[in-house]
């Protein structure tokens, strides 16, 4: 077995080993308002789920119950509960120098509202104080998916305006007692993909929907359900972003925002109606949460199709809403193409993905010979530059935080993930040439700092900079090819890992 120690010393030995310069360095970005990280959320990565007060969330109640492909469960995740220390310190090593994660609303607040769990409130302040000791700035979600499943018992979760109250005085816990070490606040992750998934879908928990537009749901009703629980996201986002201008925000000089998971959309020909589609698109998926932040009310594209299944904001929430955040967080990994289908039938039983598709059709296939150059829709660089300078052009070119960027998921254990290190630099070259142009970007997040449980397929896909080796107990942590580089870029030598070299350590070696 490798040591943790072993492990730090190939890590610096291979640091010494780079070559074939990039065409960027740390350097070309801002020096003092920009910042490259790394997250992970609790529920996959703490695992730990039944010590120390916690209560189970909605993610343990769905997992137990065998549905993910898998059959796995994040009972003991990559074990960053006990791990922490070690984390950091790889953190550290690794030169990262912002990190987001989690709070599991469970642990800090076992039945979801009412007191606190002092042992949950020592482990993130642990964790806190960890990072802060390092030099490494501090990012918080608020809620990564994994509502405790009291809530869910008692109201419905985010189907109930019930949870708007608990969440914002969940929210005022975290404010309160880790404020002083923490200035960068995201409420919620990906509400968008959350009222599809877990509301319409059902392939996420609390596994809610209806025939015929989901499987295997008992509950429901996915012609409105999703439409409702991004709502109520969206309303208790917007009290915790009052709570916080209103109570710390002069003292502790922070900022709350929003996260939204993005795609780009390519229209399908360089028609008209092709290239209106894509408008459209953007208004079902970006527009759908960042429309009423910015302008107090949903797309009128989603209105108009929707109609009384879509909730209307009333004056004091749309007065609420609007402006309720200091940045916006995207989630980006893809591009698709997008033709248009505004003739499509408007009648009949719907969910949300029947109304986005009775106006446009999204689809990989190649576009029209002659039209467009055709792009790798699996990894798209100039997509996540078309993102951000479209919050740029139409929503007044807020701060905006790359949240998540993932690179290409990994189904076996190698070390050797050259191909992440390609996809990573072309993104981040695209991150940097949309700040050329004006883009107020913030900071750029690598998915995940290590393999975590994945919400898509459990352990059967990895996306860390570190290998996890779930088979062990202790769950040993190797770099990848992928830490190295990312390390050596952000030492701001700008050079990437020669593509001759392997890693010395292997899966087989441990």
């Amino acid at each position: 077995m490798w040591s943790m120690e072993s492990c730090l010393l190939v890590l610096l030995v291979l640091l010494g080993q780079a070559a074939a310069a990039l065409d960027f360095t740390r350097d070309d970005f801002p020096a003092e308002d920009f910042v490259f990280g790394a997250g992970t959320s609790a529920y996959q990565i703490e695992g730990a789920v039944a010590e120390d007060g916690r209560s189970p969330c909605i993610w343990d109640t769905f997992t137990h119950a065998g549905r993910m492909p898998d059959k796995s469960n994040g009972d003991v995740a990559s074990d960053g509960y006990h791990k922490y220390k070690e984390d950091v310190k790889l953190m550290s090593d690794t030169n990262l120098e912002a990190y987001r994660f989690s709070i599991s609303w469970s642990r800090l607040i076992p039945n979801g509202r009412g007191a606190v769990n002092p042992k949950g409130l020592a482990y993130y302040n642990n964790l806190i104080n960890e990072l802060v000791k390092h030099g490494i700035q501090v990012h918080i979600t608020l809620h990564h998916l994994d509502l405790p499943q009291v809530l869910e018992d008692e109201y419905g979760g985010w189907l109930s305006p019930r949870i708007v109250e608990d969440f914002t005085a969940y929210a005022d816990v975290c404010f309160r007692e880790f404020g002083d070490r923490v200035s960068h606040w995201t409420t919620v992750v990906e509400p968008n993909v959350i009222g599809v998934a877990a509301y319409d879908s059902g392939g996420f928990p609390p596994n809610r929907c209806s025939y015929p537009f989901g499987v295997n749901c008992t509950v429901g009703n996915s012609t409105v359900e999703p439409y409702i629980a991004v709502h109520n996201y969206l309303l208790a986002h917007a009290s915790a972003v009052r709570l916080y201008r209103q109570k710390y925000q002069a003292v502790q000089n922070g900022g709350v925002g929003i996260n939204v998971y993005s795609f780009w959309s390519y229209p399908f020909s360089n028609s008209t109606a092709d290239i209106k589609a894509t408008k459209r698109a953007l208004d079902f998926m970006i527009g759908w949460i960042i429309h009423p932040v910015v302008f107090g009310d949903y797309p009128e594209v989603m209105k108009k199709i929707a109609a009384s299944r879509i909730p209307s904001f009333t004056k004091g929430q749309s007065e609420l809403v609007k402006g309720a955040f200091d940045f916006i967080g995207i989630n980006h990994y893809t591009s698709v193409y997008v033709s248009d289908n505004s003739n499509g039938p408007k009648a009949g039983l719907r969910d949300y993905n029947a109304d986005m598709f009775a106006t446009f059709r999204v689809t990989r296939d190649s576009p029209p010979a002659g039209q467009f150059v055709p792009v790798d829709l699996r990894s798209d660089p100039a997509g996540l530059q078309h993102m951000l300078e479209y919050f740029k052009d139409v929503y007044g070119n807020p701060p905006v935080y790359v949240q998540e960027n993932a690179g290409l998921a990994q189904y076996n254990d190698t070390l050797n993930d050259e191909e992440r290190i390609d996809y990573l630099s072309g993104f981040m070259r695209s991150a940097l040439q949309s700040i050329r142009n004006g883009v107020n970007l913030k900071g750029y997040f690598v998915w995940a700092f290590m393999d975590v449980f994945e919400f898509l397929a459990g352990y059967k896909q990895r996306y860390g900079l570190y290998f996890v080796d779930f088979k062990d107990d202790d769950r040993k942590r190797v770099p990848k090819r992928s830490a190295l580089w990312y390390s050596n870029f952000l030492s701001k030598k700008g050079m990437n890992i020669n593509r001759s070299y392997s890693p010395a350590v292997s899966h087989d070696q441990q």
